[in-house]
């Protein structure tokens, strides 16, 4: 079987893209992907928590899995040998599409796959340090960073739940049982309750 699977971090991010070049690739090849898994879920997610554990489970020795990139597969370099790990010690290969690997179990694959993780991870690394030195750089200038303080967002878990709680009130209901049914604790519901009764 061959597998494709798609993954974006956000709502926002399109899954076609990476559908896109893993058909073209296919087309190339002339081979057709025989089951798709899409999900938008961030990478750093542990991979038992996505679809990818649960595909991972029920994939075969000799199957394929395609995506786009190996980065696809975790946010960081652990997260990533580990799933190339478990593929190759079940003779899973991973194929990926703008890296260009074709992973199996060989010690080829073992070598790039952890090349790729290890300097994947130093990127993000790098990323965060600039950020946090520009950061850095910004307040020594001067520069206020971050919401205004004092100030805060007009909007709450509870807002536009005004009625429902003041019904819930009126009828005796506990700040803990609102809490239970609003799926918040019950400090937010009385502190929420402070303002609208303010």
């Amino acid at each position: 079987m061959i597998y494709g699977y798609i993954r974006v971090s956000t709502d926002k991010q399109t899954v076609e893209n990476q559908r896109y070049e893993i058909n073209q690739f296919c087309g190339k090849h002339t081979f057709i992907v025989d089951k798709w898994i899409e999900e938008t879920i961030s990478g750093s997610k542990s991979v038992d928590d996505r679809k990818l554990g649960k595909l991972l489970k029920k994939m075969k020795k000799e199957d394929i899995l395609i995506c786009s990139e190996l980065s696809r597969l975790g946010r960081n370099l652990l997260m990533i040998m580990g799933v190339l790990n478990e593929c190759m010690n079940r003779d899973i290969q991973v194929w990926t599409i703008k890296d260009n690997y074709r992973l199996g179990s060989d010690i080829n694959s073992k070598v790039l796959a952890f090349a790729f993780g290890l300097s994947a991870e130093i990127e993000r690394n790098l990323i965060s340090q600039r950020t946090k030195e520009a950061l850095a750089r910004k307040k020594a200038e001067g520069v206020i960073l971050g919401r205004p303080k004092g100030s805060k967002s007009a909007t709450t878990k509870l807002t536009g739940h005004e009625r429902k709680i003041k019904e819930l009130l009126d009828r005796k209901v506990s700040y803990s049982a609102i809490g239970r049914i609003l799926g918040i604790h019950r400090l937010t519901v009385s502190s929420f309750v402070g303002k609208i009764t303010a």
